[in-house]
């Protein structure tokens, strides 16, 4: 690895899994990210488990989860012979006799994931030697993933002002095409670094009985009140779309099942006070399916919400 240059984390992750198994061996070298209880692989090096990028099992489970807080070695050889490493439930899932594990940090020193390795036979000793590689190879990720996180942010803004071309006419909230490319360039970055996401569906309940009863121009401020009612209620860095007609729709970044539950309160808060009526799903990005299928299921959750609103009414 010396003078080995990586564009980014995604490279260097992969030369660092290929030079430790080169060296040490063992069947599966991973590349993880930590977020609530999930415990997302990013990316692998496999010669026998059959994992692959993007699984997710609980963090709970693992022995890293008892690795990073200090109760369990970085490295076991013979990782039977530690309790807590015997009794975790990960054990149900996959053989393990040998174990190492190195935290990657964020920038305030939080935990982002881990690297790790598994292999369903003991190991000598002497693997005990090589705490300082392993440790070095876990600062060096942690370093370029640290960067590499606070350009991608620098980045993701620019995407975001060049896009504020693509807005809709009536609204000025972004329209379908810019939804489509944010989704995109998100889903890829979910990918990447293991962000969570998150997304809202909402539909304006009474749209056609205004345009019918009050005129087209009537329906034209719902649909911009709407639109400014959902932009009081998002974060800086979330995205509010008008996909077309009577539907909006939010891109919550970086937020977890409580933050878009709040989220969604909030903006039926403010739509009641504001005296819209709107139907609203949501759903959290699966790292298995991606942001598409989030979309899939939050709309899904909207039109129920909306079938159950026109119950009410009835």
């Amino acid at each position: 690895m010396n003078n080995m240059k990586f564009k980014n984390f995604e490279e260097a992750c992969q030369t660092v899994l290929s030079f430790l198994y080169r060296r040490f061996g063992f069947n599966l070298w991973m590349i993880t990210r930590t977020e609530g209880n999930d415990w997302i692989v990013l990316q692998v090096e496999d010669n026998g488990y059959n994992v692959k990028p993007g699984q997710v099992f609980q963090w709970s489970d693992s022995y890293c989860s008892h690795m990073v807080k200090g109760n369990g070695p970085k490295i076991a050889p013979r990782s039977q012979e530690i309790p807590l490493y015997t009794t975790a439930k990960i054990n149900n899932l996959v053989d393990i006799k040998a174990y190492i594990g190195e935290p990657l940090l964020n920038e305030d020193g939080s935990i982002f994931g881990t690297l790790c390795a598994i292999d369903p036979s003991p190991q000598s000793d002497s693997l005990l030697k090589e705490s300082n590689l392993i440790e070095l190879m876990g600062q060096l990720l942690s370093h370029i993933l640290q960067a590499e996180l606070r350009e991608d942010e620098q980045i993701r803004q620019r995407e975001k002002f060049e896009l504020e071309a693509l807005h809709d006419a009536l609204t000025g909230v972004f329209n379908r095409r810019a939804w489509d490319q944010f989704i995109s360039l998100e889903e890829a970055r979910c990918k990447r670094y293991g962000h969570p996401a998150s997304i809202i569906m909402i539909d304006i309940n009474n749209l056609k009985i205004t345009n019918d009863s009050l005129g087209h121009s009537a329906g034209d401020v719902l649909i911009q009140n709407t639109a400014t009612t959902l932009k009081s209620c998002i974060r800086n860095n979330d995205i509010v779309a008008r996909l077309g007609g009577d539907e909006f729709a939010i891109l919550s970044l970086e937020s977890n099942l409580k933050n878009i539950e709040m989220l969604s309160n909030r903006a039926i808060d403010a739509l009641n006070k504001a005296g819209i009526s709107a139907a609203i799903g949501i759903a959290m990005r699966n790292p298995t399916h991606g942001l598409l299928d989030a979309i899939r299921e939050a709309d899904e959750k909207m039109y129920k919400h909306k079938k159950d609103c026109k119950k009410t009414l009835n």
